[in-house]
């Protein structure tokens, strides 16, 4: 009989059933809860507390017509296009802040005080400049996350060890090659951070776009639900924002930082 201890990892069904029974818990919990604080005490409103029946209900609704997929296909599609572009701003703007000190003293201060920045605040200028198109939600998501991408990567590059600098210039690397041999190598696991940093933050921002000024998408439908529908409606779209990021960060982020030694 093999027995399973805390360093042997579970395998694949064990784990299906241990997320299937938390899941069970929480939903029985919820429920429990639902009946005691609404029905029999009568302390809460039904439209102040959701239901887990109702909230069911409320994604047979958006699966029957079809909005939920449509939803999602339109903001996934944004989040790519905006996302793609804030790494690759973030990165390089990252780097050339870590490599030069005349432009880390430059933008060193001024980048952390424009992420603090809440989402909403770069909507006025999205209008502005792009009116209600797609393209206003998508920079909206590129200023949302590149300072934050920008910080990070600036952060991780400079706390390299110092020993791996002196080593590599000892064996004659320098410029470029001390960069992509060296300090990017050693730095991968503080990359890995920075995209995942980046990616809540885009995420977030991609719901406040969608909610001010997008035809479609998940920000949109958690909008309308809170002034057509009720509070089973919000609280089913606020689920499916929580599991679509929460997948990402498991599926993509994760399966990167487990092999991320392998690039180093």
């Amino acid at each position: 009989m093999k027995i399973w201890n805390k360093k042997t990892p579970l395998p694949w069904w064990l784990k299906t059933l241990k997320i299937i029974g938390i899941i069970a818990v929480v939903l029985l919990v919820w429920q429990v809860v639902f009946t005691l604080m609404v029905e029999v005490f009568e302390i809460w409103k039904p439209y102040v507390f959701p239901s887990p029946m109702r909230v069911f209900r409320a994604y047979k609704k958006l699966i029957t017509n079809g909005s939920l997929f449509i939803g999602i296909g339109q903001s996934m599609k944004r989040i790519l296009i905006g996302y793609g572009i804030a790494v690759i701003i973030g990165i390089a703007s990252g780097m050339l802040i870590a490599r030069f000190d005349f432009l880390s003293k430059i933008f060193r201060p001024i980048v952390p005080g424009i992420q603090t920045l809440p989402s909403v605040c770069w909507v006025p200028f999205a209008i502005l400049w792009y009116g209600l198109a797609e393209s206003a939600s998508i920079f909206i998501v590129v200023v949302g996350s590149a300072f934050s991408i920008c910080t990070a990567v600036d952060t991780g590059i400079r706390s390299v060890n110092p020993l791996y600098i002196r080593a590599g210039r000892t064996m004659g690397a320098k410029g470029a090659e001390l960069y992509t041999r060296i300090i990017l190598p050693a730095s991968v696991p503080a990359l890995i951070g920075a995209l995942r940093q980046g990616w809540s933050f885009a995420w977030r921002a991609l719901m406040t776009g969608e909610m001010m000024m997008s035809s479609k998408g998940i920000g949109l439908m958690l909008s309308q639900a809170r002034e057509i529908g009720g509070i089973n409606e919000v609280t089913a779209v606020m689920l499916v924002i929580i599991l679509i990021s929460m997948a990402i960060d498991k599926l993509i982020f994760g399966l990167i930082e487990k092999h991320a030694c392998k690039w180093q």
